[in-house]
């Protein structure tokens, strides 16, 4: 095996949200974490397509299935200049057992042309100087799970090198934008934990002996899927609790949607804005 996702499914997401969205190339990607989603659900000229409508997209909405906090719905946006692809909630491995759960959505986003996958989550803080509901920009992450989601495909582009994998110009931008907004983004190092159970204590101490400051459930096999497609990729973090042991942390799910929504504000504004600026000039002919 050395497909990523299945090519027939892959083709049948782009026929369908070519057929309802037109056939003009996505350009950016983005995947919202828990509670993240309703700001960007609400972009003008958007069109909605349940993942239902999607094969291989996560469970959708109208089953039910879907872990609160995540609307199961795809945004097809036009912004600056610029088309969206936004997944309203994701796949994640406690779910399915499965590191490329997340494969299908992100191999469709490449064939339709996206460039950049922007990524967000929300995440415990392991680091007093970062308390909810602050956003954070992930610049590393470090991964003991074991699951990788390029196991199997027996191909040599399977070892994909990390240590770019968080572009370099979209964490600058991000900056920038960040301080035309007059936000203090700050920097930390993304640990990823299976879930769905929460961390220990002991766990929390390991964390941060080992140097991340924050955790969580996601984003980091979307990371490594996302640059063995070629895509550009940037990521950020809303702080919905510190760890288990820390700081008085105690964390549980009502507690990360609440902290979630409080910081959605600030993450919309920040790649709205970011988006924007990295929308072509009208003497651009790469688009860049």
């Amino acid at each position: 095996m050395n497909q990523l996702a299945d090519p027939s499914l892959i083709a049948a997401n782009v026929r369908e949200i070519k057929a309802r969205a037109g056939s003009a190339p996505i350009t950016h990607a983005l995947v919202l974490g828990t509670g993240l989603g309703e700001a960007f659900s609400q972009l003008p000229h958007s069109i909605s397509i349940d993942y239902a409508d999607l094969p291989g997209f996560p469970a959708s909405s109208k089953s039910g299935a879907t872990i609160s906090g995540h609307a199961g719905r795809l945004i097809i946006a036009d912004h600056a200049g610029l088309r969206l692809a936004i997944m309203l909630g994701r796949a994640h491995v406690y779910q399915t057992g499965n590191p490329r759960c997340m494969a299908v959505p992100l191999a469709s986003f490449a064939e339709l042309g996206a460039r950049e996958l922007l990524l967000t989550n929300a995440a415990g803080s392991v680091n007093t100087d970062l308390p909810p509901p602050t956003v954070v920009l992930i610049k590393d992450h470090i991964n003991l799970n074991g699951p990788n989601p390029l196991i199997g495909l027996g191909t040599d582009q399977a070892f994909v090198p990390m240590t770019q994998a968080y572009d370099e110009t979209i964490a600058t931008h991000l900056q920038q934008s960040a301080t035309a907004l007059n936000m203090n983004l700050a920097q930390g190092i993304y640990m990823w934990f299976s879930g769905p159970s929460f961390e220990t204590p002991a766990e929390i101490r390991m964390a941060k002996n080992l140097g991340a400051d924050l955790i969580g459930m996601s984003t980091v096999p979307e990371v490594i899927m996302g640059r063995y497609l070629g895509l550009a990729i940037g990521a950020l973090s809303v702080v919905t609790n510190f760890g288990a042991g820390f700081a008085g942390g105690a964390p549980h799910h009502g507690e990360t949607k609440e902290k979630a929504a409080q910081g959605a504000s600030d993450l919309f504004k920040l790649l709205m804005h970011y988006l924007a600026s990295s929308a072509p000039s009208p003497s651009s002919s790469d688009g860049r």
